[in-house]
């Protein structure tokens, strides 16, 4: 299934780089080539390794991956069609009746291109064709290009690392005598943490250093008047009225986190997740990461692991000791992580529940959804060229499994539910407010809170 590419019933189109100078055609032009270059330099910086792992045959594979990312780098930049996958990958299929969807919206006229097809579509195919390339070159298929800048973010930000646990080891020493005003203003602190973390993203700095050195906690006061929407009240009530019930029905309270970046913003998510379960606001957290690696930061499975066995590790108290605490989570089933096909193939939420039923009955069992960052942010509203002024609610275009709520820095030129105004005030001061990560928002969503009113 896939939301056809033109105003129907008030959807407006996708954004595109056909449109030259947009953001999504100075992204095509410029920042995905250089992510591309900076892969194959990345493999080839490791050329050494791969020999003295695998000889002669890592040598192969080395060159004939590089072969492939220098065709694709060059059928980008030229605007040629989008080709099929070729590998025998389970969401290869489905990959490939997605772009005969396409081609069959765009007519025998035209192809599909880099250019002239949706921007959400070709950057996700850009980083399928990136996993296709080593995975057709064993032995190095299992090559995680984007680890080390995973890995350099995380030990550059440790200071705000630490802060943050010694903050949250302050939290939960007195949690028991804390009064339900307090715990909300906790709450409330640790979700514009998670929030602010968001700005940590490397495939918007196209990789470069992106780290967070200053406190996230002192930071907060500053921050306040750049959060453009804040539905923090409105998480919380969800919170509480699911706490209320599970104590009447004597069931459990599960938020879901649907993760966006490794680093310090992985860390601000286990801080808050565990300060949910903590405070007894959730009884299980469920995580769901990307099964392959994904915009040169995403979180995989390797990624959550190795996150808490390094704060385990770390030489300080507070973190470590937080770190053994995640660790005990996970062992008591308290905390699970998942990852699906879905989260990183190119469709937009709405089409979840027909592509993906499976993954939208699970997200079903959730009280409360958040989704983390950008690329989240821009798959629930379909990425598409809407109003300002158009509810969240009515671009997430029938996608709502449970209450939901976004937390994203914005990055890309996508933002619905704003004021009357609001939007044309901002672009008056700041032309690029939509795409210069400097402004945030807390967006909530529920189909019973539509009803209600």
């Amino acid at each position: 299934m896939m939301a056809a590419d033109q105003t129907v019933h008030g959807v407006p189109p996708s954004l595109s780089a056909k449109v030259v100078g947009s953001f999504a055609y100075l992204t095509v032009r410029d920042r995905l080539p250089t992510i591309l270059t900076k892969v194959i330099d990345t493999i080839h910086r490791n050329k050494n390794k791969f020999f003295e792992e695998y000889g002669e045959e890592g040598i192969q594979a080395e060159k004939q991956t590089i072969g492939l990312l220098s065709k694709m780098r060059n059928e980008l930049q030229t605007d040629k069609p989008v080709i099929p996958l070729t590998d025998s990958l389970q969401d290869a299929e489905c990959w490939n009746q997605y772009l005969q969807k396409h081609q069959k919206l765009h007519g025998d006229q035209e192809s599909v291109s880099w250019f002239k097809s949706p921007w959400l579509y070709v950057e996700c195919y850009m980083y399928r064709r990136i996993h296709e390339a080593l995975w057709l070159n064993p032995p190095i298929s299992d090559y995680d290009v984007f680890n080390e800048g995973k890995t350099q973010g995380f030990f550059e930000s440790q200071q705000a690392v630490m802060t943050i646990c010694t903050h949250l080891e302050g939290i939960n020493s007195n949690i028991e005598n804390l009064s339900k005003n307090q715990l909300f203003e906790h709450f409330n602190k640790l979700l514009q943490v998670s929030l602010w973390g968001n700005k940590c993203d490397l495939s918007i700095s196209a990789g470069q250093d992106n780290s967070q050195k200053t406190s996230p906690i002192d930071s907060l006061v500053s921050l306040q008047p750049l959060i453009l929407v804040n539905d923090s009240n409105a998480v919380w009530s969800t919170l509480i009225s699911a706490q209320t019930h599970a104590r009447s029905e004597k069931t459990t309270v599960r938020v879901d986190i649907v993760l966006d970046n490794a680093g310090f913003e992985l860390v601000t998510d286990l801080v808050l997740a565990d300060f949910l379960v903590s405070s007894g606001l959730a009884h299980e957290v469920h995580f769901h990461g990307k099964s392959i690696p994904w915009f040169v930061s995403d979180v995989t499975a390797h990624d959550f692991q190795w996150t808490i066995q390094q704060t385990m590790a770390a030489n300080h108290k507070c973190m470590s000791k937080i770190g053994y605490q995640w660790k005990s989570h996970l062992k008591d089933g308290v905390w699970s992580y998942h990852d699906h096909p879905f989260w990183t193939q190119p469709h937009e939420f709405c089409d979840m529940a027909a592509d993906a039923p499976d993954l939208y009955a699970n997200l079903q069992g959730a009280d409360l959804v958040l989704f983390k960052g950008d690329l989240n942010y821009r798959k629930l509203v379909g990425d598409r060229d809407w109003d300002h002024t158009v509810g969240f609610g009515t671009a997430l275009q029938g996608f709502g499994p449970a209450p939901l709520c976004s937390l994203r820095t914005l990055k890309a030129n996508v933002q619905v539910g704003l004021q009357p105004g609001q939007a044309e005030k901002l672009t008056s001061h700041e032309p690029d407010w939509m795409t210069c990560g400097k402004y945030a928002v807390i967006q909530f969503y529920s189909s019973k809170a539509e009803q209600k009113d």
